[in-house]
Parts: structure tokens; C-alpha cells; sequence
């Protein structure tokens, strides 16, 4: 999780890519081979309830994942890392890891960041929907943080401007 220097690398491939919500001191776009951006969790929390669930990014396994890796200062490590548990673990559906990303500019190709994957075995782990089951529980999903169409047509915003698509979001933002 550390480069040379003791900072932090966080990758973001959800809402942390386009509201971090932890200072940094450089935001570089990177990819993480192994595992794929799915909307594969259901939320109870920030975009849905138990009773209407949402529906939220995790990493799952196999493929790549493009996203937004950040260096944060050492000063600033255990504070940030305090805020992602607080804002990423609130029911534990997430799995803390390290994984390298390779990053796309920076002084440093590769570096071990820190990320959120999903945890299979945890109750909220939604699996593979089909495309229309996505819909039909982005649609109505709405929580603490807001309507879960926003979460996904947010995420979709952030990805274009790093110049890529995500067939699955895209298909979904066009139909919201």
C-alpha cells in the first residue's frame, strides 16, 4: 500500500473515482488486472435499503478493470484509510486488499494500492444479473447517499472522461 516514500495508493473504479471524498496529492488513472468493475452488491445502505435494495460496483474476478488511482500523503494515511473503512465496510460486503496498478502516467508505473473487492461469500454479493435485472433494481434503489440511477450515470460520467466505455453502465445510463 506504501511507495517508497511511505504514501498511499487508492484505486477507485466506483463513486471513488468521481467523489473520493480524502485529500490526495495526485490522481492518475491506472488499471487492475485479475478482476472487472460489476454491478455485483447489493446496497442497504448508500443506494438502497433491505427492503429495496440498490445495486453497487464491486470488483469481481477475471478480466481488467480501468479506474482513478490516487496518492495520498503519508501524513494523511491513517486518516484516510479510517474514512474508506467507515465509508466502504459499513456491512462489511467489501474485502480490503492490496493489488498493483499499473498506472498510466506517473513516475511510478506500478504500485500497490489499496481497494475494495467484493466478498462473495457475504449475503449482499448479488452475482451476475442479467442487464434488465440491473435496471429494474438501479431504478429503484434510493439511500443515504442518494438514488442509485445518480451512482450509475455518475460513474458513467467519470469513465468517459477518462475516455473508455463500459458496455454494461453505458447500455444501463441509456436506459435510466
Amino acid at each position: 500500500m506504501t511507495s517508497e516514500n511511505g504514501d498511499l495508493w487508492v484505486f477507485g473504479y466506483g463513486s471513488l473515482m468521481w467523489r473520493p471524498g480524502f485529500d490526495f496529492v495526485e490522481r492518475v488513472p491506472g488499471r487492475l488486472i485479475g478482476l472487472h468493475r460489476a454491478l455485483c452488491v447489493y446496497s442497504h445502505v448508500h443506494r438502497g435499503t433491505p427492503e429495496r435494495p440498490g445495486l453497487v460496483l464491486g470488483l469481481d474476478r477475471g478480466g481488467a478493470c480501468r479506474g482513478m488511482t490516487f496518492r495520498v500523503a503519508a501524513k494523511n494515511r491513517a486518516a484516510t484509510i479510517q474514512y474508506l473503512r467507515e465509508r466502504e465496510q459499513v456491512t462489511s460486503v467489501y474485502l480490503e486488499v492490496e493489488r498493483v496498478v499499473t498506472l498510466s502516467t506517473s513516475g511510478e508505473p506500478r504500485v500497490r494500492a489499496v481497494t475494495y473487492i467484493a466478498d462473495r461469500g457475504h449475503s449482499q454479493y448479488a452475482g451476475r444479473l442479467s442487464l434488465e435485472q440491473q435496471l429494474h433494481i438501479v431504478r429503484q434503489g434510493h439511500g443515504h447517499s442518494g438514488a442509485n440511477r445518480d451512482y450509475v450515470k455518475n460513474t458513467v460520467a467519470a469513465i468517459e472522461e477518462q475516455g473508455f466505455r463500459d458496455a454494461g453502465l453505458h447500455w444501463l445510463a441509456s436506459h435510466l
